[in-house]
C-alpha cells in the first residue's frame, strides 16, 4: 500500500526549496543518499506517565514497542544509525525529542504513543502534522502535547499552535508531509494485517511533529482505556508483533523512499494532455492487470479539474481515508514508468507506479507476476 501527499506548483516549490536553504537542508541530496538515520521516540516518560489503563501506564507501552522497533531496524540494517530520544524511564522534553531528529539530521521520526478514550474505544491510528478534523483528534492532540506541563517555562517556550500556524508550516514542509504520509499509510496498513482495527491516517497539530525537519509520524498504537485493548499492549508478545509491523512499513517505506529521485523543475506553463479520459471505466477490462501513475494524495477531495493537474486527466481512487490521484493507463510497466519520470520533470517529484485490477490496487509484486503468467 502507498499514497502521496500535495503536488505543487513550480512556483511554490521553489518556495519551499528556498526554506529549506536556511534550514542548510538540500531535498535532491537528502532524497539521493538513502535512509541513513532513524529517530524511535517512545512517547512520555519519568515523572510524565502519559495515559493510563487499569494496570499500565503509557510511558511503559511505548518504551518497550519502541526499542523492539529499533532492535528490528538495527539487525536488519545495520549500516543505518537508529537514534532513541529515551532508552530508559526517563523524562524528554518535547523541543528535545524533536532536537535530537533534527540535530543528526534524520531521515524519519517515528513517534510512539499509546491512546485514551471511552472505555469501548479500539484500534490504531497514525497521525502526520495538519488540522484536526474531528474533536476527538483536537483532543488527542492536546492530551499527547500535554507533557509540557513537565517542563519550566513552557507557557514561554512554546507557541500556540494556531490553524494558520500548522498550514503554514505544512506548506514550508510540504516534501516532508509527502513521505510523512507515504510511511503512516504504509503502518496502518500492517497493522490491519497484523488484525488490529483500522483508524486511519489522521492529522492533528501534535507540537513534537510541528518542530520537527523530516518525515515523521506519530502513532497511537492503541487504548490503554479499553481493558481488552490494555491486556494486548502490555502483552509482550503483542508488543512484539506491533513492532514488527511498524517494522515492516518501514521495509516498505525505505524501497519506496530510495527509488524516489529527485528530478529538475520544468515549466509548468503548458497542460499536458495523455488522451486518457479516467472517467470512462467501461472500456478498462477488469481481468487485466493496468499500471497508473499516481502523482499526488490529500486529506481533503480535491476536483480532478483543480488547476495543479495541469488539465491532465486524472483518475482517483480512496484508500485510508486518503483521496489519491492518478494519471495515464498502461498495460505495460515500462511505459507507466516513462510516464512517472515526465511526471517528475513536470514538478511532481514523487510521482510513483501503481497498479490496478479493475479498480482494485495490487501491489506492483503481484501485477509483475500476473503479467509473467
Amino acid at each position: 500500500m502507498s499514497s502521496k501527499a500535495y503536488n505543487i506548483s513550480k512556483t511554490f516549490i521553489l518556495c519551499v526549496s528556498v526554506f529549506f536553504s536556511t534550514l542548510g537542508i538540500s531535498q535532491t541530496e537528502d532524497a539521493m543518499r538513502g535512509i541513513k538515520t532513524v529517530v524511535i521516540d517512545p512517547g512520555h516518560g519519568g515523572q510524565d506517565p502519559g495515559c493510563h489503563g487499569a494496570h499500565s501506564n503509557e510511558k511503559e507501552v511505548t518504551l518497550a514497542i519502541g526499542l523492539k522497533v529499533g532492535a528490528y531496524i538495527e539487525k536488519a540494517f545495520p549500516e543505518i544509525n537508529v537514534i532513541y530520544t529515551r532508552k530508559t524511564d526517563v523524562f524528554i522534553e518535547l523541543n528535545e525529542r524533536a532536537a535530537i531528529a533534527n540535530r543528526n539530521k534524520a531521515d524519519l521520526f517515528i513517534c510512539i504513543h499509546a491512546n485514551a478514550g471511552p472505555a469501548k474505544a479500539i484500534g490504531a491510528e497514525t497521525y502526520v502534522l495538519g488540522l484536526h478534523r474531528t474533536d476527538a483528534q483536537r483532543k488527542i492532540a492536546e492530551r499527547e502535547n500535554s507533557a509540557i506541563e513537565f517542563e519550566a517555562d513552557s507557557e514561554t517556550r512554546y507557541e500556540k499552535l494556531s490553524a494558520d500556524a500548522i498550514i503554514a508550516r505544512q506548506l514550508q514542509l510540504s516534501v516532508f508531509l509527502d513521505h510523512s504520509i507515504e510511511f503512516a499509510a504504509r503502518v496502518q496498513d500492517q497493522f490491519v494485517d497484523l488484525g488490529r482495527e483500522n483508524r486511519g491516517v489522521r492529522q492533528a497539530g501534535f507540537l513534537v511533529l510541528y518542530k520537527t525537519t523530516m518525515p515523521s509520524v506519530l502513532i497511537e498504537t492503541g487504548f490503554l482505556t479499553n481493558p481488552s485493548e490494555e491486556d494486548f499492549l502490555t502483552d509482550t508478545a503483542s508488543q512484539t508483533a506491533m513492532a514488527g509491523s511498524i517494522f515492516t512499513a518501514f521495509e516498505d517505506y525505505k524501497v519506496y523512499y530510495e527509488s524516489a529521485d529527485q528530478s529538475t523543475l520544468l515549466d509548468q506553463s503548458e497542460p499536458i494532455d495523455y488522451g486518457i479520459d479516467p472517467e470512462e471505466p467501461a472500456v478498462i477490462d477488469s481481468s487485466k492487470v493496468m499500471y497508473r501513475v499516481q502523482i499526488a494524495t490529500t486529506a481533503e477531495n480535491v476536483s480532478v479539474f483543480d488547476a495543479r493537474f495541469l488539465g491532465m486527466s486524472v483518475w482517483t481512487y480512496e484508500s485510508n481515508d486518503l483521496h489519491k490521484y492518478t494519471v495515464g493507463l498502461f498495460e505495460d510497466l515500462e511505459s507507466a514508468k516513462t510516464l512517472k519520470l515526465e511526471m517528475r520533470e513536470k514538478g511532481f517529484e514523487n510521482a510513483f507506479v501503481v497498479a490496478f485490477m479493475g479498480k482494485e490496487r495490487i501491489s506492483i509484486e503481484k501485477a509483475i507476476k500476473l503479467t509473467e503468467n
